[in-house]
């Protein structure tokens, strides 16, 4: 009899599908189960790609340790889902399977189940062994027991004075039983930190007001493919405070009356809460989220009600397109230009666009959505192969933000070249503290100084790890690397020439956030970055914070800037608007535009108009000028000019290859190495490099890249395979980053 073989994909990076053998004492497992398969000297869980395979022509198959699934653990859907994934972005599909499971699914889940012992009255006793009730906590345990057939936790008995004793007491005496419960952790009592009386639970919250006409005629548009049933792609492009996220939720009903489910996509954690608490007051319990901020629990038993069907819509980050749901009518993905979408660890995949794709397995409308629409988005609806709605208008006929450039350069000519924040901005911050209003200042770079020098011979501290300067944070008086996270504190002397004085030059949040206290000392100031949020629930705490009235001045690096609606923020200041102008990458442009026009935007939505002030060093370039105007139409006829001219996407394909080594040279020798092969194997592209890359160390390795710029990605992909199955020495140490985001 031929021998019972399976396809296996495990969480080994860029290691391919393995065949084992099935002894005939286990069962065969399907497609998407679990198994514990044999790896070198180890066991790993790994999972079915494909049963039964044909076994291969070698002597040296191994067998399946284990069956952990009798179904399939990863639905159908999921696995093909994953394993594009794996295929577009030269992943292994282990990779992309892992990313498709709940934690602590390596191992077989059943213990990460809560099992919680629960107390419940045995009613047949009740009127027999009244007598047997001798102390008042016996009696209250009774009293609280009776009135919950289903059982109480001993946990909460406890909190009522009930200690175990007493139970364990009634359970002698054959009135109480004992037994263990699986209880559902529920991310809403705990989501972020946030207040769980905010969650409205009972679903009948109203509709919303009128919709205006342009969200009448995106609305009917959208009914319409809804009602159709068929896949189709929708860019929604709205400024903001235009109301995308009323029609949002109008259209998940419609496709919840229809019998199908909702996948709603966000880019960061921090816009989750606000964006469920509108869903979860809408439809009530049947809506659930799933984000790495969420607890290990809590992810595994959300998942797991996901799976079993209990749920009609779920919101996530950029894993949560691998929602095991089932029906899926409808797929939004909410700032669809935003970078967080792009995973920047194998898999390496554009959430986005593995929404779209889910969106075509399931059949479902896929509805992205952006004041500031990614290039690749807006080329496809160019091109015919997106809808396009817009919305140009906020609701309620309120103005966009009024926005003032202010030319730096003069502000140091007047005042010196240590000037952080303009006059202009300083006023207008004051107004605003006098009249009760709130401000936000954006500045995308953290810590206190961006460089510590020597007076002397001018050293700079660098990172002994990355080839990056160390930056100063002055609330844990230290500096510290953002790349490795090495961090020591300020010598007293120069490491080079031994001079005593060292200097701080350039500034982060922690500096304007201080320099704003000093200037404001009774103003109520918060700071929002990586290194104030770091506790789970800050984010939460801080935004439900501003949306009561109790900060004043909200500094902050781009996690401020985007999704947020605070009525009576009128202020937007930016410092550094052009901070990323200086990055050698394709996109700096387009990442400043979107930031810029996202922050500006945060200005005004009440009934106060709002103003911003935007500090810059190019007032003149495209980007920043067409941010300040708020138009959208005339940075992307730019922007795609120089993309066309320049050759870079979304006008053609692009892929990064990065090797590591233990020096630049090593580096630079394989790199050429990989892609020589590369070249030779019918890419279908131009190749260009290999060179240092931009940050040529980082954690102790060395790194060299090349790129090829195609129209075929199959055969960039399929001739970057063959190179590293030529030199399978270098697969462990080389990074291929299919449609990247950033290219250094």
């Amino acid at each position: 009899m031929a021998a019972r073989c399976v396809s296996v994909g495990v969480p080994v990076p860029g290691l391919g599908r393995l065949t084992y053998r099935v002894p005939e004492a286990l069962p065969l497992p399907v497609r998407g189960a679990r198994v514990t398969v044999p790896l070198g000297t180890r066991a790993v869980t790994g999972c079915v790609i494909e049963a039964p395979v044909a076994p291969p022509d070698t002597n040296t198959l191994r067998d399946i340790i284990e069956v952990i699934d009798t179904d399939a653990f990863l639905p159908e859907t999921v696995v093909a889902l994953a394993l594009w994934v794996a295929e577009y972005y030269a992943a292994g599909p282990g990779d992309a399977l892992l990313n498709a499971m709940p934690p602590k699914a390596r191992t077989g889940d059943a213990s990460a189940f809560r099992r919680v012992p629960v107390a419940v009255w045995k009613a047949e006793a009740l009127v027999l062994r009244k007598t047997a009730l001798k102390g008042d906590k016996q009696r209250v345990a009774a009293e609280l027991l009776q009135r919950t057939p289903e059982g109480v936790p001993l946990s909460a008995l406890r909190r009522e004075g009930v200690s175990l004793a007493t139970v364990r007491s009634l359970e002698r005496a054959g009135l109480v039983a004992i037994h263990d419960e699986i209880v559902e952790r529920d991310p809403f009592e705990t989501v972020g930190g946030t207040d769980r009386t905010q969650w409205s639970l009972d679903g009948t919250t109203p509709q919303g007001r009128e919709l205006t006409p342009e969200q009448a005629h995106a609305s009917r548009h959208l009914e319409d493919a809804v009602i159709a049933g068929l896949f189709k792609t929708i860019l929604l492009q709205g400024v903001t405070g235009s109301g995308k996220t009323e029609l949002y939720l109008r259209l998940a009903d419609l496709v919840l009356r229809r019998g199908r489910r909702v996948l709603v996509l966000v880019p960061e954690i921090a816009l989750t809460p606000a964006l469920a608490g509108l869903f979860r007051a809408r439809f009530g319990r049947r809506v659930t989220i799933q984000h790495s901020g969420l607890s290990d629990g809590e992810r595994h038993d959300q998942w797991h009600r996901i799976r079993r069907g209990e749920v009609d819509v779920v919101i996530g980050t950029r894993s949560a397109v691998f929602a095991p749901l089932d029906r899926v009518g409808l797929v939004i993905v909410d700032e669809e230009h935003d970078h967080a979408y792009k995973q920047e660890e194998a898999p390496r995949y554009q959430g986005r666009d593995v929404a779209v794709v889910r969106g075509r397995m399931e059949g479902a409308v896929v509805l992205l959505g952006s004041a500031t629409p990614s290039l690749e988005s807006a080329a496809n609806a160019a091109a015919g192969r997106y809808d396009h709605l817009t919305l140009t208008q906020r609701v309620w006929n309120k103005p966009l933000a009024e926005v003032r450039l202010v030319d730096m350069r003069k502000e140091f000519t007047a005042h010196g070249a240590d000037v952080m924040i303009s006059q202009p901005l300083w006023e207008a911050l004051e107004l605003r503290l006098s009249r009760g209003e709130q401000s936000m200042i954006l500045l995308n770079r953290r810590g206190f100084a961006t460089v510590v020098f020597c007076r002397q011979c001018a050293a700079t501290m660098e990172c002994p790890h990355c080839s990056v300067t160390l930056t100063y944070h002055r609330t844990a008086r230290k500096v510290r690397c953002h790349y490795c996270n090495y961090a020591s504190v300020i010598p007293k002397a120069c490491g080079t020439c031994g001079g005593e004085f060292l200097e701080q030059s350039g500034f982060g949040t922690e500096r304007v956030e201080a320099d704003v206290r000093a200037r404001f000392p009774g103003a109520r100031v918060v700071r929002v970055d990586r290194d104030t949020i770091r506790r789970r629930g800050a984010i939460a705490k801080v935004l439900t914070a501003v949306a009561r009235g109790d900060v004043d001045i909200l500094v902050g690096t781009q996690m401020i800037a985007k999704g947020h609606d605070f009525p009576s923020v009128t202020l937007v200041g930016v410092v550094s608007a052009d901070v990323g102008l200086g990055v050698a990458d394709f996109r700096a442009a387009e990442r400043t535009f979107q930031l810029l026009t996202q922050v500006v935007g945060r200005a005004g939505r009440g009934d106060i108009p709002g103003e911003a002030i935007v500090q810059t060093l190019y007032p003149d370039h495209y980007s920043v000028k067409a941010a300040a105007a708020q138009d959208y139409a005339a940075f992307y006829a730019q922007e795609i000019d120089f993309r066309t001219r320049m050759r870079y996407p979304p006008t053609i394909g692009l892929v990064n290859v990065v090797v590591r080594g233990p020096s630049l040279g090593k580096a630079l020798d394989d790199a050429n190495a990989l892609a020589a092969v590369t070249r030779h194997a019918g890419a279908r592209a131009r190749l260009l490099g290999p060179a240092p890359a931009p940050l040529s160390k980082i954690k102790d390795e060395y790194r060299a890249q090349f790129f090829l710029k195609g129209v075929h990605r199959r055969a960039m992909r399929d001739a970057i395979e063959h190179a590293l199955t030529q030199r399978p020495e270098l697969r462990r140490r080389t990074v291929v980053d299919v449609d990247p985001y950033s290219t250094s």
